[in-house]
């Protein structure tokens, strides 16, 4: 798991390149639909179920990959 691969999840999710590790979400357009497709990607690929308001609470591929590394 890192910081990389959820930033990577971002970019594929928001059709965006531009995204880094600081990169918030909502500010990239994202929207909740487009969330749970990242918490499901997440889900998938690392096995850690997160909910919406943690999502919320870490909208950038940073402060998730924390989430996610506790």
């Amino acid at each position: 798991m890192s910081v990389d691969g959820v930033s990577d999840i971002f970019r594929r999710v928001l059709e965006n390149d531009d995204i880094d590790a600081e990169s918030d979400f909502f500010a990239f357009g994202g929207d909740s639909l487009l969330a749970t497709r990242v918490l499901s990607a997440i889900a998938r690929t690392y096995g850690v179920e997160l909910t919406f308001d943690d999502f919320l609470l870490a909208p950038t591929p940073g402060t998730l990959a924390e989430k996610v590394l506790r």
